[in-house]
């Protein structure tokens, strides 16, 4: 297993696990995911097993505090210098599913956050995922302004 960062050639199975792993309505679109790509490829952490994609996490830094819809879809709002790295997607191959990746690759990025000088990390997430991502030391804000997919999701922050 290794960690790297998404190039372009990774967009297309980028998409098509992102769409097996979320519903329609909250899923990145390819076109969305080759903007992310372009613009901060190295927030965009993709974990293989050989040449398997296995899981990726991905996100832009911002020196806003709150992750906010409007960031899923304009890379442009990244800010290499932001105080905030966002996560906007953990998705594993269900093949993987429950094998430990998604925390190999989600630790591995919020250790480099830190090392970059960040104040933290930031995600939403649906209920039954708070359990999870408090394992990794972040705290629920409770119900985030966020309406992504229309669905009720909950702010969580992990500062260093």
């Amino acid at each position: 297993m290794n960690i790297r960062c998404a190039t372009l050639d990774d967009v297309t199975r980028i998409a098509a696990m992102e769409a097996a792993c979320f519903p329609k309505a909250e899923a990145a679109t390819e076109a969305s995911i080759r903007d992310r790509v372009t613009v901060y490829p190295s927030h965009f952490y993709l974990l293989l097993d050989g040449d398997r994609l296995v899981s990726f996490v991905n996100g832009l830094v911002t020196n806003d505090p709150d992750l906010k819809d409007e960031m899923y879809e304009k890379a442009t709002l990244h800010d290499e210098k932001g105080a905030w790295q966002m996560i906007f997607g953990l998705d594993t191959d269900p093949a993987y599913q429950r094998q430990g990746m998604a925390r190999k690759v989600l630790q591995r990025f919020i250790d480099d956050a830190r090392k970059q000088g960040r104040k933290g990390v930031v995600l939403t997430c649906k209920d039954r995922l708070i359990h999870y991502y408090r394992t990794f030391g972040f705290v629920d804000e409770g119900v985030s302004g966020s309406t992504h997919g229309d669905v009720v999701w909950h702010q969580m922050r992990l500062k260093f």
